[in-house]
């Protein structure tokens, strides 16, 4: 791949997404057009760029950027924030909103669904009620294959495989010639919805918590901190937001506090910042 067609890829993709693609990261950028070019029938990566050059904002411009995303999700994703959410987050929250029984989450960057059926078997196996309440759960995603396959709740067996019991997986997945289909009553409480985190961002309500796990490392600074202050202004007075494990709030966003909940480290607004700062 060339340093031209390079730079033109990570600038277009920069602009359109915030993701960051580093000098360093060619081979990266080549070998997922390797297979775009493929799936595209063009004979190589070089042949698909001039494409890209000689015709802007064609739908193929957007299967790049959803190319250069990370989908990379499995469930129960390393466990520690689902026993935060299981023993510390929803047990206060369901204590504080007992009088209004209403809970609205937001999964961010959704990928293809695991993440957010993980969450839906939680309040299933531990807080059934919650399930009779006004509840809301809004999962965005920016790649529309991903959540195309995130709104069908379709899993391979080396896909269930990784980090499903095989007690959930009876109980929730029904068998579908050589793939499990998650149970369609649960699926159907999650709004899947298209969403450029770095765009306009979809209407949503005030949200008692927000999973935005390994998204922001792959923005600058300045990106982060933008959907960070954001958040903020999104969630209620004590609502939580949860971060990936390589990520943080830390001179970001001074309006959020650290509270640790085990080996789990979640977010919520300091109570002198209010909603009103930025």
């Amino acid at each position: 791949m060339t340093t031209a067609d390079f730079d033109y890829v990570r600038e277009y993709v920069r602009v359109q997404a915030a993701i960051v693609l580093e000098p360093g990261k060619e081979y990266l950028v080549e070998s997922r057009l390797h297979t775009l070019a493929r799936h595209e029938k063009f004979a190589s990566p070089d042949e698909l760029v001039a494409q890209l050059r000689a015709k802007p904002q064609s739908d193929l411009h957007r299967k790049v950027v959803d190319a250069m995303t990370t989908n990379e999700t499995s469930f129960f994703r390393d466990i520690h924030p689902f026993e935060a959410l299981k023993k510390g987050l929803l047990p206060e929250i369901i204590k504080r909103n007992a009088e209004s029984r209403q809970l609205n989450f937001w999964c961010g960057a959704a990928s293809t669904g695991q993440e957010s059926y993980s969450v839906m078997m939680t309040l299933a196996e531990h807080f059934p009620e919650l399930l009779s309440w006004n509840f809301k759960y809004i999962a965005t995603e920016l790649c529309q294959d991903a959540m195309a396959r995130a709104k069908a709740g379709r899993y391979s067996q080396l896909e269930v495989n990784r980090g499903l019991p095989a007690t959930l997986l009876v109980k929730y997945f029904a068998r579908q010639g050589a793939e499990w289909e998650f149970r369609e009553d649960l699926r159907k409480r999650v709004d899947f919805r298209e969403m450029n985190l770095i765009k306009e961002w979809v209407w949503m309500p005030p949200l008692d918590i927000v999973f935005l796990r390994n998204v922001l490392i792959y923005f600058d600074i300045e990106t982060k901190k933008t959907i960070l202050g954001k958040v903020r202004k999104l969630l209620r007075p004590g609502g939580y937001l949860v971060l990936g494990g390589a990520e943080t709030t830390l001179n970001l966003d001074d309006g959020f506090e650290r509270v640790a909940f085990d080996k789990t480290a979640c977010y919520r607004v300091k109570q002198s910042s209010g909603k009103a700062d930025q």
